[in-house]
């Protein structure tokens, strides 16, 4: 017969002095850590910055070149929460903008004068008092593609607005808010969070009713729907009520009246001095006082939020920083803002084509590569992973 020790060598274990044999184990594989996520603030500038490109051309073949730069870059860094799905109520919205503005045009008429006619409305007989305005007559073709390119401008300009709900987590971005900020901040994210949530729990709702064999479609279904979603909001927004009292929100710390009053001077001063920068850089007069005004009123707004923040005093958790990768990814944004107002100014005619007389868009070569630059972020940015998920009430 084999002895235990013979054979516990011959299976590949190693005896010990007490006779039993020990298992070897294998060493841990090193795993990889993954990346930092980025700073939320990072996304909200990168999409803001692709907004106000989008503003500054009505070429209709720039603003489709962003909005695929936006969609790559959602569909890429996206996380899996319901807040990240919002994106797509974004879509809906923007081409619905689209088509109530193409349909304004063709039932109320465009001030662009036009020759090529595409269709003759019944038009219907208004008194002299509402002279400038018509129901029906001729549609032509350079009122439509007027429309077209505005409310293009704007579809636009909303999805990157969506882009930026659908990757920066609001939690997040509210804990990055200066202390000031933090009670608007808290009514912006509760605003924000809405819509995802109602999304979130339409889907949930009509997915328990086609398991229920009910129908989830049409006037009936969504009938049925919208009450419990309400009551679901309702019971969201009593449960978030308690959790922010008791949090203490709304409680603020004593600070001298001296500081107040400077606080509030400063806040003040430095809002009316942006406000009077930005005309003087949007007009033509003022092209000598606009910049330094505006940054004056920067320096005096952000100095009147730095002493506000002595009021609501408040601790950060493993607050966000912000890291190379962050700063990468809003600096690319912001170049392409910066690089397509600087190519309407240096030529306009490519960034808006004219419709009288009638003539085709062309793509111009280095604001189309300009806008390229937006597409960075689906590079640096970390892989997509859920964030919380909450749970399932049902």
């Amino acid at each position: 017969m084999r002895s235990c020790g013979q054979s516990c060598r011959r299976g590949g274990a190693r005896p010990t002095e007490s006779g039993t044999s020990r298992a070897r184990v294998s060493a841990p594989t090193p795993q990889r850590r993954p990346r930092a996520q980025l700073h939320p603030g990072a996304w909200w500038l990168w999409s803001l910055a692709l907004g106000t490109a989008a503003t500054r051309t009505t070429n209709p073949l720039l603003l489709a070149l962003l909005l695929t730069t936006s969609a790559y870059v959602v569909i890429a860094c996206r996380p899996n929460t319901p807040w990240s799905r919002s994106y797509s109520a974004f879509l809906h919205l923007a081409l619905a903008v689209l088509l109530i503005r193409l349909l304004f045009v063709i039932a109320l008429g465009s001030p662009v004068p036009g020759t090529h006619v595409i269709l003759t409305l019944p038009e219907v007989p208004l008194p002299a008092w509402a002279q400038g305005i018509r129901l029906g007559g001729k549609v032509t073709a350079e009122g439509v593609l007027f429309a077209l390119y505005d409310g293009l401008r704007l579809a636009t300009l909303l999805v990157c607005v969506g882009a930026a709900n659908a990757l920066a987590s609001p939690s997040r971005l509210l804990k990055s808010l200066p202390g000031a900020l933090y009670e608007a901040g808290v009514a912006v994210v509760v605003a924000l969070t809405f819509a995802p949530h109602l999304i979130a729990d339409v889907q949930r709702l009509r997915a328990a009713r086609r398991l229920r064999g009910r129908p989830d479609k049409g006037l009936r279904g969504l009938l049925q729907v919208a009450l419990p979603v309400l009551e679901g909001a309702l019971e969201r927004s009593i449960a978030l009520a308690a959790a922010m009292d008791a949090r203490g929100y709304g409680r603020t710390a004593d600070v001298p009246a001296p500081v107040r009053r400077t606080t509030a001077a400063l806040t003040l001063g430095g809002l009316l001095g942006v406000c009077a920068g930005t005309y003087g850089l949007l007009t033509a007069a003022g092209g000598t006082y606009g910049l330094p005004v505006l940054l004056a009123g920067l320096a005096a707004a952000l100095a009147g939020l730095h002493l506000g923040g002595r009021r609501s005093p408040r601790t950060r958790y493993r607050a966000d920083r912000w890291t190379p990768r962050a700063r990468l990814v809003a600096a690319s944004g912001i170049a392409v803002a910066a690089l397509l107002t600087l190519a309407a100014s240096s030529d306009p005619t490519a960034l808006h084509p004219t419709v009288v007389p009638l003539t085709a868009p062309t793509l111009p070569l280095w604001p189309a590569a300009a806008i390229l630059v937006g597409l960075l972020p689906a590079f640096l940015a970390p892989a997509p992973h859920p964030e919380n998920p909450p749970k399932d009430p049902s």
